[in-house]
């Protein structure tokens, strides 16, 4: 098990067209509008956390997820940073604690910010990176036949038996899947094969890990 944990939450301008193409498709890829993400050492103390918005000219925000998360474009050209800053300090610190990566639908988040990091012509520092889900997780939890996962809000609900707002802002879910993380730790239901199938499973749908760069 990993010594450190990045739990990794974005805000984005859509969704992914198809799911199979290269980020040089840069028009089927979402870009981050927003990325927070809170690390961790193993005995679930904070080491540190950073949250930005981002601003490049070239953000086009859909319609359905401005009514999401409420993110403007003019709200972002006076509070965004570039985004190639932010990439930068985010591949910093993976480099640095080398942690598991964890998020809420890590394979999305995964994803915008590999096509994020594709667009600033910077290094993928998620090469090496191994990666946990606490949505694939959820799976094990849930009873209803007409769903497969837990949204974030539903888990959290689920394990502590209490609702929370969900305001679709990126350090608000990264604290919150960090939480999730940690009760499901302490209850003694994330075993190292646990790790590892979950891993394999986001794994499987990175292939851009060889090839979806080009």
């Amino acid at each position: 098990m990993k010594t450190y944990f990045l739990f990794i939450d974005t805000e984005t301008t859509g969704i992914p067209k198809r799911w199979s193409l290269p980020y040089s498709e840069k028009d089927n890829w979402p870009s981050a509008v927003q990325v927070a993400w809170v690390i961790y050492d193993e005995n679930a103390q904070e080491v540190k956390r950073e949250n930005f918005y981002i601003f490049n000219e070239d953000l086009k925000i859909s319609s359905k997820s401005l009514k999401i998360h409420g993110i403007t474009k003019e709200f972002l050209s006076k509070n965004g940073q570039e985004r190639t800053l932010v990439l930068e300090k985010l591949s910093r610190d993976i480099k640095e604690f080398q942690p598991l990566i964890t998020g809420h639908f890590t394979e999305f988040d995964i994803h915008t910010l590999s096509a994020d990091f594709y667009r600033a012509n910077l290094e993928n520092p998620f090469l090496q990176s191994h990666f946990y889900c606490t949505m694939l997780k959820s799976k094990e939890y849930v009873v209803n036949p007409e769903a497969d996962y837990f949204k974030l809000p539903q888990l959290y609900e689920f394990l502590f038996n209490e609702k929370m707002e969900h305001l679709h802002n990126a350090m608000i879910d990264a604290e919150i899947t960090a939480k999730c993380f940690f009760e499901i730790r302490k209850r003694g239901e994330i075993s190292e094969a646990d790790f590892q199938n979950i891993h394999q499973k986001i794994e499987s749908g990175l292939k851009f890990l060889t090839h979806k760069m080009k």
